[in-house]
């Protein structure tokens, strides 16, 4: 049986800059094909912003035509209002794919890190060169971009051993 090629985006979600990052994944291979940021204006109110990050969100979806989607969980922030702000930009990174029939997956900050460097602690630097790594042709000109196409890594290889462990237990049950 061939492997068939799914198309992931990742999202790493944010008020004023919302990364996202599309690969292909062909059993171990991973492709880079797009990624970039959208903006949301900081003078726009928070109602507007959020129009601003769902409309961006729906033009990437409808150019790339992924087949699953991940986001980013976020950490909670000292400042209950900036969390509060980011908790919003995160409901509309969950429901632009969601509206278009994608199926979402979360993963926290740590597990992406996890996947993509090997230790949950890594810092940004060592994510962005991991995914250069992973990703040839990627090249770095947003932070954001960079962390969604972690946050893509990551599905890819948990998503990968789920439909593994799935099909060892259908075939088990015949």
């Amino acid at each position: 049986m061939g492997d068939r090629s799914i198309r992931v985006l990742g999202l790493d979600p944010g008020l004023r800059n919302m990364g996202w990052g599309v690969i292909d994944v062909s059993g171990n291979r991973l492709t880079h094909v797009a990624d970039g940021v959208v903006h949301s204006d900081d003078r726009d109110d928070l109602a507007r912003r959020l129009v601003t990050l769902y409309d961006g969100l729906q033009d990437v979806i409808r150019t790339w035509t992924p087949d699953e989607a991940a986001v980013e969980e976020t950490f909670v922030n000292k400042n209950p209002v900036s969390t509060l702000k980011l908790g919003q930009a995160r409901g509309i990174a969950l429901l632009a794919p969601a509206r278009e029939g994608l199926p979402v997956s979360e993963y926290p900050p740590n597990l992406v890190k996890k996947s993509v460097v090997g230790a949950g602690h890594a810092d940004k630097t060592q994510v962005q060169a991991m995914v250069r790594m992973l990703l040839p042709g990627f090249q770095l000109s947003k932070a954001d971009a960079a962390d969604a196409l972690a946050v893509a890594i990551c599905h890819a290889h948990h998503s990968q051993t789920r439909r593994l462990v799935g099909g060892i237990m259908a075939g088990a049950a015949r």
